[in-house]
């Protein structure tokens, strides 16, 4: 997979790619990761890559000029990347979003600043996504979150792809508790059952923590949940439980 960022401040980057799961993504090449300098594609002095807006002059907006010039150039040696946009406007991303990103072939995250990108920008941009209901000041490090909640979907990038499949959000449900060694520290106990080594009840267990994780922490998720047979099983158990 291809992923290129379009930034005006390359240097934030450097840290990102040589660490954790997305620096073991590029170096077992997973990931084939370029980071653009959208000031390389500005033609004055400064490398003026935004100017006031039409109409109130209130703020700064990313130019037209360098991104379709990026553009261009990138166009010429290889094929049309899928074009993300960071913004609040965009989509809340999740884990569905993350899974469908990462089977794409090419992805450009064009990172905006100031008061966002001339409108005819978006005329090359796939779909915008958004974070959360929140503003920061540039899309980078919006774009960081996405690009390491995608490496991690992609086969091979994270050491044992069942835990993958255990995080939070990937089944629908809330992770379930997790627990290590010692198994007791200052009057706090493991669950017994997790040191019973009975590999069915503990995963009958580990089931309808998640459940009820998920029902006390993030109540909309369990609301519009579409329960599997052995969720919902599980479900009649922990109620059954509830009124003994």
């Amino acid at each position: 997979m291809k992923i290129e960022v379009v930034t005006t401040i390359p240097e934030l980057f450097d840290s990102f790619v040589k660490f954790g799961i997305v620096g073991r993504a590029i170096s077992s090449k997973k990931i084939e990761f370029t980071v653009i300098n959208l000031r390389d594609y500005t033609h004055d002095r400064h490398r003026t890559t935004d100017d006031y807006t039409y109409g109130t002059g209130i703020g700064m907006v990313m130019k037209v000029e360098p991104v379709f010039e990026m553009f261009d150039e990138y166009l010429k040696n290889h094929e049309r990347p899928w074009i993300v946009y960071p913004s609040p406007q965009g989509e809340i991303f999740d884990q569905q979003k993350a899974i469908e990103l990462s089977s794409k072939s090419d992805v450009m995250f064009l990172c905006g600043r100031y008061e966002g990108i001339d409108e005819r920008i978006m005329t090359i941009v796939d779909e915008e996504i958004s974070i959360g209901d929140f503003v920061v000041s540039g899309g980078e490090s919006v774009a960081m979150v996405f690009i390491e909640a995608i490496a991690r979907m992609i086969p091979g990038v994270v050491g044992k792809h069942a835990s993958v499949k255990d995080d939070s959000f990937f089944s629908g449900l809330l992770d379930h508790s997790n627990y290590t060694r010692p198994p007791s520290y200052r009057g706090m106990e493991v669950p017994e059952i997790l040191r019973c080594g009975d590999h069915a009840k503990i995963g009958r267990y580990l089931l309808k923590d998640a459940i009820i994780r998920t029902a006390k922490k993030r109540p909309d998720l369990f609301l519009k949940r579409d329960f599997t047979l052995e969720e919902k099983a599980a479900i009649v158990e922990l109620l059954r439980e509830k009124t003994c």
